[in-house]
């Protein structure tokens, strides 16, 4: 059987989840810090050097574009 990749993960509680949705500021942080390393991964962009050297940096626009989406979606969130 193939093991999943969340395995080793801690997954965020439903009462966090419960809190974030109705609004609480404590909540929808804690829901970002889970998420950071997956936003710093889709942000991260290769910029070359004027001697065409690789060089790894986040892009912060696109950072703070996610983290705002994700928050809006958090608000959005329904639960039963």
């Amino acid at each position: 059987m193939k093991k999943k990749r969340y395995d080793n993960q801690k997954l965020i509680p439903v009462a966090v989840i419960k809190a974030a949705a109705n609004g609480d500021p404590a909540a929808v942080q804690m829901v970002l810090n889970h998420y950071q390393g997956y936003i710093i991964w889709l942000s991260t962009r290769t910029m070359y050097d004027a001697c065409g050297k690789a060089h790894y940096v986040v892009d912060e626009t696109l950072k703070s574009r996610l983290e705002n989406k994700l928050i809006h979606k958090i608000l959005e969130f329904k639960v039963r």
